[in-house]
């Protein structure tokens, strides 16, 4: 059990998740856990092979280990219930064209109009440039996450890392959109800036530690805040142009 709940807290991590991705492995787990209480209560212990030498060996009884799981299951449903309830809200800026507006939750975004929105979706979802448009960022997505299985399957970690971020692809999809539709460029927007774990704010901590020398009482506040955005930004400068654009210094 703890081998399945750390493959589902890796999966969690890293950046470029978007809440979809997040709320589908977590209701996904669920799933599993119900696979792995049916396997104890029936004793075949098919997802336990360690477990069943054990107990051939000593004839244990399964129960105790069965109610665990499902305590653990029923935990599950109780800390993650708003995925199961906000899955169509946090669908939105991936499938908009195929969701029903009504389902939405739009009281976390005040600066929308429902009345708008559902007139915006309305119109996008009949034209055909912009629903091609969300379905080659669903095809983009797959693509990505196939790769991603391979690559891990490998072992190819560091391959990973160069994949394209799915909230990357999902933000440029949406700046393609034209501003006419604000209320549904502000909702999707609005859900994707949802704080969806702490990862990231764990890693920039982490990486924190070179502030630690002699000098560190020379910086500023103004200097510390430059460090963290360095450490959390995917922007990459182009430094040559940079360079390039500045006007030498001429010495006198």
């Amino acid at each position: 059990m703890t081998a399945h709940l750390n493959t589902l807290n890796t999966a969690l991590q890293g950046k470029g998740r978007t809440d979809l991705h997040m709320s589908e492995e977590v209701l996904a787990f669920e799933g599993k856990l119900t696979v792995l209480a049916r396997d104890l209560r029936k004793g075949t212990l098919s997802h336990f092979p360690s477990l069943r030498e054990f107990k051939e060996a000593h004839m244990m009884n399964l129960e105790h280990l069965h109610s665990e799981v499902i305590a653990i299951q029923t935990s599950f449903g109780k800390r993650f219930s708003e995925f199961r309830e906000e899955k169509t809200t946090l669908s939105f800026p991936v499938t908009p064209v195929s969701l029903d507006p009504s389902l939405l939750n739009m009281t976390a975004f005040p600066g929308v109009s429902p009345p708008d929105l559902e007139m915006e979706l309305a119109d996008v979802a009949d034209k055909d440039m912009w629903v091609s448009k969300f379905k080659r960022l669903t095809a983009d997505l797959e693509d990505v996450s196939s790769q991603k299985a391979v690559l891990a399957q490998n072992h190819k970690w560091r391959d990973i890392e160069n994949l394209p971020k799915p909230d990357k692809l999902v933000f440029e999809t949406w700046n393609a959109i034209p501003d006419i539709y604000v209320n549904i460029k502000k909702y999707a927007l609005g859900v994707l800036s949802i704080f969806r774990s702490t990862y990231v704010c764990e890693q920039v901590f982490s990486n924190m530690n070179f502030i630690k020398n002699k000098h560190r009482t020379r910086l500023t506040d103004d200097s510390l805040q430059s460090c963290v955005k360095m450490k959390v930004t995917a922007y990459s400068p182009d430094v040559q142009m940079l360079c390039a654009e500045v006007q030498e210094q001429i010495s006198h």
